[in-house]
């Protein structure tokens, strides 16, 4: 999993979320801070209104939340989410012995980025994505 420190480096670079059941996130909130949420139909859904995108909790299972606005949630992409963020960009990921390194090409320059989890590998190199289209 992603780790909390670049989810909150990808949400200030830029990156939108649009939640999709199976989406895991944090909530903003100290007393929650080690707890992982995950978007389901049966009990996490997205809702939308006028005044914006909610996360409603459903039933029983989150019994001291009702809803959080989505501002107050940070998406912690799975690693296929983060490859399919890089699109062409994106060129291999390989395995080595105590790291892993994804290899981009922006512009011409073959980057690599390397993290002992592929995720953050991953999202070390959407983040550089991301910094070069703003």
């Amino acid at each position: 999993m992603i780790s909390t420190d670049l989810a909150l480096e990808l949400r200030a670079a830029g990156l939108v979320w649009h939640p999709t059941s199976g989406d895991r996130f944090q909530l903003d909130e100290p007393e929650f801070d080690a707890d992982v949420f995950t978007v389901s139909e049966m009990t996490i859904e997205p809702r939308e209104y006028p005044t914006g995108r909610i996360l409603a909790f459903n039933g029983t299972t989150e019994w001291a939340l009702d809803s959080v606005a989505l501002e107050d949630a940070l998406w912690l992409p799975h690693e296929s989410q983060l490859r399919e963020l890089l699109r062409g960009a994106f060129r291999s990921l390989r395995r080595l012995v105590d790291t892993h390194q994804v290899e981009i090409e922006l512009g011409g320059d073959v980057i690599v980025f390397e993290h002992p989890e592929p995720a953050d590998a991953y999202a070390m190199a959407v983040l550089e994505l991301l910094r070069r289209i703003q």
